[in-house]
């Protein structure tokens, strides 16, 4: 009985480990790096690529923009990718082949070939209709083809977009008040003492 127990626990973690493999190959939320992770939670052991993100860093409320991930270098065999952005009123939608909608983000729909050491996956953000700076994120992973995690190794990277007039900028609170702050307050006080001296200095020499 304590055997086949062991036997079981054996093939429970070996699972485990396999798991995210499998997962991956046809795409996976949360691994953008907008909330922590990425595809290197998983994928580890190899040579980690360069990612970039390239398209419009400005854009009108509610138009398109063509954006590119790029990922160069590393293993170079096959590569996936996830992205997403941070802004709820902000759409993103897969713009060729290789890529899906997962919810709100979108990642490879199949491990993709790389050509020439790279591999580009092509989107669209559609910007909200209000004016706000969003973050697109991506994380790509650069892989040895072997439909394992081992030897393969992702990176991030993110890109700020400006909507309209972009998020307000906060302005610094230098105390000061509508009245013209402490100096106007505190001028009373001292006005007074003045008269109240000058007073006492006046009825001495009448006393005198």
């Amino acid at each position: 009985m304590r055997r086949l127990s062991a036997v079981i626990g054996v093939v429970a973690v070996s699972l485990a480990w396999s798991t995210p493999a499998f997962a991956t190959s046809s795409g996976i939320t949360g691994q953008s790096g907008k909330d922590g992770p990425t595809c290197s939670t998983c994928h580890q052991g190899g040579t980690a690529p360069t990612v970039s993100l390239e398209g419009p860093s400005e854009l009108a409320p509610g138009a398109t923009g063509e954006y590119v991930f790029i990922i160069r270098g590393g293993a170079a065999k096959t590569g996936g990718v996830g992205l997403a952005v941070d802004n709820a009123g902000a759409t993103l939608q897969a713009g060729g082949t290789g890529l899906k909608k997962l919810g709100s983000e979108l990642s490879h729909a199949s491990p993709q070939p790389f050509t020439n050491n790279e591999l580009r996956f092509t989107f669209s953000l559609v910007a909200p209709a209000t004016d706000v700076t969003l973050t697109l994120f991506g994380a790509g992973n650069s892989s040895n083809a072997d439909l394992s995690s081992d030897g393969d190794r992702a990176a991030s990277t993110k890109l700020a977009v400006k909507v309209g007039k972009g998020s307000p900028t906060p302005q610094p609170d230098d105390g000061g008040d509508d009245e013209g702050g402490c100096a106007a307050a505190g001028g009373a006080p001292v006005w007074g003492l003045a008269m109240a001296v000058a007073s006492r200095l006046l009825l001495r020499r009448r006393r005198s």
